[in-house]
Parts: C-alpha cells; sequence; structure tokens
C-alpha cells in the first residue's frame, strides 16, 4: 500500500497515509453509523430486543432516525484519529517489517507480512481509539442505561448527557482522565489480532482480485470496496467476542466500578451462555461491507491523489 515510497519522503509519506486514513475513517462512519449503534444496543442490554430488526424499528420510533446515530460525533472523532493514526504508523511499520524480514522495499512485502504490519500499527490507534469509541458507546446505550436504571448519577444528571461534551465532563469529574480509558485492555485484544485479520483479509482480497500484469495500486474502485467489505468481516468474524466483552465493560462502567476483561467474560458465559457473545454480529457483519468497502476506497484514492502531487506525476 506504500508503492510509492521509494521516491516520496518518509515524513511526507506519513502525512499523506495520515490525510488518507482521516478521510477513510470519515467514510467509514458515514455509511455505518446506523449499524453499529443497533450493535452497541444488542451487545450491551440483549434482554430488551429480539434482534437486529427489533431493535432498529424500536430505536427508530423512540428517538427517529437521529437515534441511529446517536454517538455520530464521538464516532467521527474515533475512526478518523484511529484510522489517521493507523494509517500513519502502518506505512511506518511496513517499513519496520520489510527491514525484519531482510527487504528492501515495504512493497516486496507478502499478504501476511503485511498483516503483521498492521497488527503492529494497531497498538498505537488504540490509544487515541478507545476514549473516543468509550463516548461513543455510552452515548448509544444511554437510552437503555436509563430505562434499566442502571446510572449512578446523582440529581438526575443522566437526563443532561445528552452532547458528546457534557458525556466527556462527566467522566473526567465522576472518574477522572483515567476512566476515559475503561476497556483499554479489552481494546488491545480485539485490535491487534483483528487487524492482522483486517489487513491480510483486504490484501489477499487485492492480490486475488488484481488483474495480470498489474500492481494491487492500480486497482479500481469496486474491488477495492470488495477488498475493504471482506477485510472488515475477517476483522469481526475474528474478534467479536473480545468486542463484545469490551462494549460490556465501557458501557456499565458509567454506573459504577466495573469488573475487568477475564472477570466480566466469564460472568456472561456463566449468566448467559457463549450465544451472548454473539449478539448483534448480523449487524456488524452487514455493516463491515459498505463502511470498510467505504474506508479502503476513500484511503486509496486520496493517498494516491496526494502522492501524485507529491511527485509531481
Amino acid at each position: 500500500m506504500a508503492a510509492e515510497q521509494g521516491v516520496v519522503h518518509p515524513v511526507i509519506d506519513a502525512i499523506i497515509n495520515l490525510t488518507a486514513g482521516a478521510a477513510g475513517g470519515v467514510a467509514c462512519v458515514v455509511s455505518g453509523q446506523p449499524f453499529d449503534t443497533v450493535k452497541t444496543k444488542l451487545q450491551t442490554f440483549p434482554s430488551l430486543y429480539r434482534g437486529f430488526l427489533d431493535c432498529s424499528l424500536k430505536t427508530y420510533r423512540q428517538d427517529g432516525i437521529w437515534g441511529l446515530y446517536q454517538g455520530t460525533m464521538p464516532a467521527l472523532l474515533a475512526n478518523v484519529a484511529e484510522n489517521a493514526v493507523l494509517f500513519a504508523c502502518y506505512g511506518t511499520c511496513q517499513q519496520l517489517t520489510a527491514r525484519a524480514f531482510g527487504l528492501e522495499r515495504p512493497s516486496e512485502l507478502s499478504d501476511l507480512q503485511n498483516a503483521a504490519a498492521g497488527s503492529l500499527a494497531s497498538v498505537f490507534s488504540s490509544l487515541v481509539l478507545c476514549p473516543t469509541e468509550l463516548v461513543k458507546c455510552r452515548m448509544q446505550a444511554l437510552h437503555e442505561m436509563r430505562t434499566a436504571g442502571k446510572t449512578s448519577l446523582a440529581g438526575g444528571m443522566c437526563s443532561s448527557l445528552s452532547s458528546t461534551w457534557s458525556m466527556v465532563r462527566s467522566i473526567l469529574q465522576r472518574e477522572g482522565p483515567q476512566g476515559l480509558f475503561q476497556g483499554m485492555s479489552s481494546t488491545w485484544l480485539r485490535e491487534v489480532p483483528g487487524y492482522f485479520f483486517f489487513f491480510g483479509g483486504y490484501e489477499i482480497s487485492r492480490t486475488l482480485l488484481m488483474q495480470p500484469g498489474c500492481s494491487k495500486d492500480q486497482l479500481d474502485a469496486l474491488p477495492l470496496v470488495i477488498s475493504g467489505g471482506i477485510g472488515g468481516a475477517f476483522f469481526w468474524l475474528a474478534v467479536y467476542p473480545i468486542d463484545s466483552v469490551k462494549s460490556r465493560i465501557q458501557v456499565l462502567s458509567m454506573s459504577g466500578k466495573q469488573a475487568g476483561f477475564l472477570h466480566t467474560l466469564l460472568r456472561v458465559i456463566r449468566s448467559e451462555g457463549v450465544p451472548a457473545l454473539y449478539i448483534g454480529l448480523t449487524p456488524t457483519v452487514l455493516r463491515a461491507f459498505p463502511s470498510n468497502g467505504a474506508l479502503f476506497l476513500a484511503y486509496e484514492l486520496t493517498r494516491r491523489s496526494l502522492t501524485s502531487q507529491a511527485t509531481g506525476s
């Protein structure tokens, strides 16, 4: 994904990847936010809904179309920040991986070596993702928290948490700066293996869809969208149970101190069974194709355009 690195200065290349990643993050949220909202609600309050369609319809009846876009602002912040850092670090991690395997250029990396570089890059992107995703998940599940009476906010303050910034202020006041990193270990547990499958699925798909005599960087829009969708589906199929636990930790910690990852995982399995860890998988995989297809299409087209301008070609 960095075939032009031989002619573009590394700093410029990092800026190009960061900008292209941010563009991809915007495209991802715009195309997939309603599916993500339903996923979060099903994961954290599975007993309130019968499934994807039931949750979607009830959310629409309760809050209108805006209800399906709850948490859009933190989702935008999360995806733009995550993907900007992810793709900027991905280029650097490709270079490090190439050196580790004795290769001259990142373009010589195999698909699995690119997957390993993506996995390493996710360690850094998780640091900006965790706080923004925490706010997003809590915003998405506010109605359910009120209904279930699980908020311990004094004086009915829960009703005032109608904006992203009021939610952030509440977290900082009640839990301190460290409160923004609730679920950090769960985020790493999801992101590091998940992005191996994410980039692996994307790169392998691009290889399979590549025309004879052409390079991956010459793929048209449709193969890029298909490859991005496959990469996104691989990500969620590989790590969805981890994400379910992470969502519970981040949302339910709103009502007080929440147990760690392993304790929460075992409690869910004992009380609800293993299938509970897969509730919401359908809307997530449905969302993965259009949203990640849009992400990679926006990323690749933006990167190509900026690289072309930087090289004067």
